[in-house]
C-alpha cells in the first residue's frame, strides 16, 4: 500500500542576539551541517529553504518583521523518521543546548500535522497550524509529540511545555 500522508513540522525559535552576533555564532555556523544531515536522513521528504547563503538556515523568514526568528519547516515520511533525526543524531546535541542561543518563548513554538504526500506546506500555512494549536490545543489539525501514540523520544527530551 502506498503511503498517502506525510508528517509536516514547524519549529520556531527567537535567537538571543542578531544572527551575526558572536553569542549565536556556534549555532549559526552549524545550521547548514545539521540541516544537511536532516536532508540525508531516511524518511526525509522536504525542507523549506532559506536564502541559500551559507550558514543562514531559514533566518530570512522573519516573523512580524523580526530577523531574530529562526524557523524550521520540514516534511517527513513518518513519525519514526523525524524522531530518529531529532533524538538520535547531532541535532539532539544542539537541541539540548538551545538555551545558549534561543530565548525561552512563553508560548507554544512547535507544531506538527499530516499533509498529503507531495504537498510542500507554505510558511503561512505552517504558522496558521501553530496558531491553531496555541488556541485549541492538540487535535488532528495541529499537534505536538504527545498526540502521537507512536512517538516516544520526546518523553525524555521534551521542553517543559511540550
Amino acid at each position: 500500500m502506498t503511503q498517502t500522508m506525510h508528517l509536516a513540522e514547524l519549529n520556531v525559535g527567537r535567537l538571543l542576539a542578531p544572527t551575526d552576533d558572536p553569542r549565536v555564532a556556534e549555532f549559526m555556523e552549524n545550521i547548514d551541517r545539521v540541516n544537511g544531515l536532516g536532508k540525508r536522513m531516511p524518511g526525509f521528504v522536504w525542507m523549506m529553504e532559506g536564502s541559500g547563503e551559507p550558514n543562514t538556515g531559514n533566518t530570512d523568514t522573519a516573523i512580524d518583521g523580526d530577523p531574530q526568528y529562526v524557523s524550521n519547516l520540514t516534511v517527513w515520511k513518518d513519525v519514526a523518521s523525524l524522531e530518529k533525526f531529532v533524538w538520535n543524531t547531532v541535532h539532539k546535541q544542539f537541541y539540548e543546548r538551545r538555551n545558549e542561543w534561543f530565548e525561552v518563548l512563553g508560548e507554544q513554538h512547535f507544531v506538527m500535522w499530516w499533509v498529503p504526500a507531495g504537498h510542500k506546506p507554505s510558511f503561512d500555512e505552517a504558522l496558521a497550524r501553530l496558531d491553531h494549536k496555541r488556541e485549541h490545543g492538540d487535535s488532528d489539525h495541529a499537534f505536538g509529540w504527545s498526540y502521537l501514540t507512536e512517538a516516544t523520544g520526546w518523553k525524555q527530551h521534551r521542553c517543559a511545555a511540550e
